[in-house]
């Protein structure tokens, strides 16, 4: 029997839709934080697979989710081309700032034999989970992986990677080449381990302009996409091109994803108008979430009466905050379900 978030994806609506939140494995739930303090360091969490393993089976068992995602981070693949990652407490995530003269030498040699754990998790992961909860697997765009090589950290609209893009556009487009070219490689062998699905975060495709959306966001997922199907046929992906607007009315039919995961932003007509072609994913607002009350029931019942009766995965527009209470993640989960 079709596990029914991948039904949703071959397009069937479903009453109640499956439901699981970005992030959902994090610090917002007690045991996440008392794991992540035996492993040490992120990293540390992220490639030993009893860590990652437990971390991501923790909200599976506290709230039921019809979907597990992978416990990893986006960029496992820059540091597999030895970018020197480092996660700083109260800072997030530096990498040695990438120049254009480096690209040349990336070697992607050493990344199967890195990301080997994470791959292990996975396969540990499918042997463990319910039968009926599907396994997400993930990598990063390579859009947004890239934003964080160039500037070597988070910015808040990722204008280093965009100048780069405007004054080197060869390198910038031998750079998502390779990213795209790993990161298929990466999510093929996450479905030869048991996932069940992928789903690419593109988390800052919304700073681009409509031609640089394009080439930097839309021509990479269409090449991952291409590579991950001609190796698995009917592979099923979903796209998350946070704060695309407008340009995600055309995104499914321009990359081949099977599903299209919406920001809280985007308008339920816009929404609506995407399920005649498939999935659509999301979009409560986490801050909806966090307030809890009449806002997150409000929140909950206009979509599920814009979106509902349409092929819908419900999530959040976002990933969970810790700030996020367990009792309202209940309340969201029984309002759903009825």
């Amino acid at each position: 029997m079709a596990r029914n978030l991948i039904r949703v994806l071959e397009g069937e609506s479903l009453s109640p839709p499956p439901v699981w939140l970005m992030r959902q494995a994090g610090r917002y739930l007690p045991e996440y934080r008392e794991t992540r303090a035996k492993a040490g360091g992120f990293l540390d969490l992220c490639y030993d697979p009893d860590f990652a393993t437990e971390v991501t089976l923790q909200p599976i068992r506290r709230f039921g989710f019809d979907a597990a995602i992978l416990f990893s981070d986006i960029l496992v693949i820059p540091d597999a081309l030895g970018r020197d990652l480092a996660f700083v407490a109260g800072e997030g995530p530096k990498l040695r700032p990438l120049q254009v003269e480096e690209i040349e030498r990336l070697d992607p040699s050493l990344a199967e034999t890195h990301l080997a754990p994470v791959i292990a998790t996975v396969g540990r992961l499918r042997s463990e989970l319910p039968d009926e909860t599907t396994l997400i697997g993930f990598c990063g765009a390579p859009w947004t992986v890239a934003t964080y090589m160039i500037a070597g950290h988070g910015t808040p609209d990722q204008a280093p990677a965009r100048l780069f893009g405007y004054r080197h556009p060869q390198a910038m487009e031998k750079l998502l080449f390779l990213l795209a070219e790993m990161s298929a490689d990466y999510l093929i062998r996450q479905l030869q381990a048991g996932a069940d699905c992928v789903q690419i975060f593109d988390s800052w495709a919304g700073v681009l302009d409509e031609a640089s959306f394009e080439a930097f966001a839309v021509a990479p997922v269409r090449r991952m996409v291409e590579k991950v199907r001609a190796a698995i046929p009917g592979a099923k992906i979903i796209g998350f091109p946070k704060g695309a607007g407008a340009l995600l009315s055309t995104y499914r039919q321009k990359t081949g994803v099977d599903a299209v995961g919406l920001d809280w932003s985007v308008p339920w007509s816009q929404a609506k108008a995407m399920q005649t072609d498939g999935a659509v994913q999301g979009n409560l607002d986490p801050l909806r979430l966090i307030a809890g009350g009449r806002a997150l029931e409000e929140g909950v019942d206009r979509i599920l009466e814009a979106l509902g009766d349409g092929p819908l995965i419900f999530n959040l527009g976002h990933g969970i905050t810790p700030d996020a209470p367990i009792a309202h993640v209940e309340a969201l989960l029984k309002r759903i379900r009825g």
